[in-house]
């Protein structure tokens, strides 16, 4: 790809989000009900191709069973307030009820006064203790920051997926405070598979795939809540992203001899359009925070907000409340909905764009035609 010249000193590569791109109908179509959206990541397979965030905003014990029931993986962030505390949910209800009286800045301050609570271990064991007694897939996330730490007691409390996430994770962090966390010596030493994110490049999700990581968490920032770009000036464009990271498990795939390392694409998913297109740009699954967030019955009540109103050195992140009017059913699924606006039935508009165009599976999907809007 061509680099474009910013200025003497500074070239860069053009880069396309979800919203540039278009998928191009191919020369056959396909039923509907022959269309498959099974998803398998080592020895779990999924229904939907859909995880729920690790946001308390998004994902309690109680929505993730209701999302592994629906067919989906749902992540409990383990140093969100579900480990802080014994009983969050008067909690949000206290911070959605600010947010409606006081403004978003109330609600954000409240948010990060709940986030100086320490995180308890029993708490960590009590959460997945009542997620695997459901019998779902069990999957929990921790920071870099704070893994090796709290890892095992997740470990002792039996986690199935372990997912290590943060705004952008590297397989060569550097400190002279303490001692950098050696991604590939700590998955090494883990008999559960782990996801690692996220990424935005080519080379870091080369890396991380090196590290023995099950899947790849491609996306920096982008969601509703999150304010990344405004405060770092971090960003990259999710299409560009996802389709770099699939190159990379290209690459990984021949030099391992066969290892595939799925890619999981997380960014502001707003509608069933952005799940297919993630998913026709080299996607194996998505990470959706927003789009379940604003379910009548998500945990945050209707608002959404960044994880990154935990970080010790410079808390970040928006509280923003969503037009709250379905279930996470019907968000997905469309059970007892309609999908006029995009935004219901998830897996119902993803299965019709696969059929349209031709696909039967998501593996097939990742080699659908994309086309780019002249000026997009």
């Amino acid at each position: 790809m061509a680099d474009v010249e910013i200025g003497i000193g500074k070239s860069a590569r053009l880069a396309y989000g979800l919203d540039a791109v278009g998928i191009v109908p191919s020369r056959r179509t396909r039923d509907p009900a022959d269309v498959s959206l099974g998803w398998e990541i080592d020895a779990y397979r999924f229904d939907l191709p859909i995880v729920a965030a690790a946001a308390d905003a998004v994902t309690s014990p109680a929505s993730a069973i209701a999302l592994g029931r629906l067919g989906g993986l749902g992540v409990l962030h383990l140093e969100g307030l579900w480990t802080r505390h014994e009983e969050p949910e008067p909690l949000l209800a206290e911070v959605a009820a600010l947010g409606a009286e006081a403004g978003a800045l109330a609600a954000a301050g409240r948010l990060r006064e709940l986030y100086t609570a320490p995180v308890q271990p029993d708490l960590i064991g009590a959460r997945l203790l009542e997620m695997r007694e459901a019998g779902i897939v069990t999957a929990a996330a921790l920071r870099p920051q704070k893994v090796r730490s709290l890892c095992p007691y997740v470990v002792a409390a039996g986690v199935d997926l372990l997912v290590i996430h943060g705004t952008a994770v590297s397989a060569e962090h550097q400190s002279r405070r303490t001692e950098p966390l050696n991604l590939k010596q700590f998955i090494g030493q883990l008999d559960i598979p782990v996801i690692v994110g996220g990424c935005a490049s080519f080379s870091t999700a080369l890396h991380l795939m090196r590290t023995g990581a099950a899947g790849v968490i491609v996306g920096v920032g982008g969601g509703l809540g999150d304010d990344t770009a405004a405060t770092l000036g971090i960003g990259v464009p999710l299409a560009t992203a996802i389709a770099d990271a699939a190159g990379a498990r290209m690459r990984y795939l021949d030099e391992s001899g066969g290892r595939y390392v799925h890619v999981i694409a997380h960014g502001d998913l707003r509608s069933g359009g952005d799940v297919a297109k993630a998913v026709a740009c080299g996607a194996d699954a998505v990470m959706v925070d927003s789009l379940l967030a604003q379910a009548v019955d998500a945990p945050g009540q209707g608002a959404v907000w960044s994880m990154e109103m935990l970080h010790s050195d410079l808390p970040r992140g928006r509280w923003a409340q969503l037009p709250a009017s379905r279930s996470v059913a019907e968000i997905l699924t469309g059970a007892g909905g309609n999908a006029v606006d995009g935004v219901a039935n998830i897996a119902g508009a993803l299965r019709t764009a696969m059929a349209t165009t031709g696909y039967a599976t998501l593996k097939e999907f990742q080699k659908a035609e994309i086309m780019v809007a002249a000026g997009g």
